[in-house]
């Protein structure tokens, strides 16, 4: 969902009006009442008419009046004494300022404001690229030591409890693993899709139900996923690389963990290591009941 956010807020929306004002930091609206303006790093003024507002990577201000929602991802909204917002304030990595004691707001309209990250919401804002190459250092070693450790007791507490379906899930990637992949990739493709059309179509208390039902569905299959590959993996090395002596399922499981968690490490690799594995947990799930079928194919 985030990639496709990235992508979608990476082009401004044309404006009918704006001012000569407008510089490579800032973006003025004079008057744009039937249009919903999305800017990626940079600000947005508000002078007088918008319909909404969406800014990653730095602040909205509004002057005017906005009859929607207002939201800024790695910045804040700034609201004049004066002007108007009718929509909801949402507000990740930064804060909601209104300089009025008591602003100018549509009744009933909620206020949403997590303040964390905004430094770096920000730096991803001005710099995309950052999230393929990450900088190596004591705090990025530490975070992959405790990934590995993490990941390989989620993968036993799976494969102790669960036998049976990783099992299964592994002869499915072994024998079309392609098959799978793609089935997962396409169907993450129009989960996405769906989330984007219901974020910006249904109502709020629907959309809230909607997105929580979709990353908890998409959070599970990455989860079983990724134990399905990591012991794949495992077994995959181990049958051609180490003698039937070490053949334990803890020294196959820690071998698909640190096989893994060391892909998902290395620049720009690491987001196509993130998507085969969201791909792969999505393909087993749609997959489930198929591998006997493919067997005797």
């Amino acid at each position: 969902m985030l990639a496709a956010i990235l992508i979608f807020a990476s082009t401004v929306i044309c404006i009918s009006q704006t001012s000569p004002e407008n510089d490579e930091s800032t973006l003025v609206i004079e008057s744009s009442p039937d249009m919903e303006i999305i800017s990626f790093s940079k600000k947005v003024v508000v002078k007088n008419e918008a319909k909404g507002v969406l800014v990653f990577g730095s602040d909205a201000v509004v002057e005017g009046r906005v009859t929607g929602d207002v939201a800024a991802i790695g910045g804040s909204v700034i609201q004049k004494e004066g002007s108007y917002i009718g929509g909801d304030i949402i507000v990740f990595g930064g804060k909601y300022a209104p300089e009025s004691a008591e602003p100018l707001r549509e009744e009933n309209k909620q206020t949403i404001v997590y303040a964390a990250y905004e430094k770096e919401l920000r730096e991803l804002a001005q710099n995309p690229l950052q999230i393929f190459s990450p900088t190596f250092s004591l705090a990025f070693v530490a975070l992959r030591v405790f990934s590995l450790i993490f990941w390989f007791v989620l993968s036993m507490i799976f494969t102790t409890i669960a036998p049976g379906a990783v099992s299964r899930a592994v002869a499915r990637l072994n024998l079309s693993s392609a098959k799978v992949i793609a089935i997962g990739f396409f169907s993450f493709l129009g989960v996405n899709v769906l989330l984007f059309l219901g974020l910006t179509s249904l109502p709020n208390y629907v959309n809230a139900v909607f997105v929580s039902m979709a990353f908890l569905i998409l959070a599970l299959a990455y989860a079983f996923g990724r134990v399905a590959m990591h012991v794949a993996f495992g077994k995959l090395i181990q049958k051609h690389l180490l003698s039937d002596r070490n053949r334990s399922e803890a020294f196959t499981v820690l071998i698909g963990v640190f096989i893994w968690t060391i892909l998902l490490s290395i620049p720009y690799l690491w987001t196509f290591a993130l998507l085969a594995l969201f791909s792969a947990g999505i393909g087993l799930a749609f997959t489930a009941r198929s591998t006997e079928s493919w067997s005797s194919r």
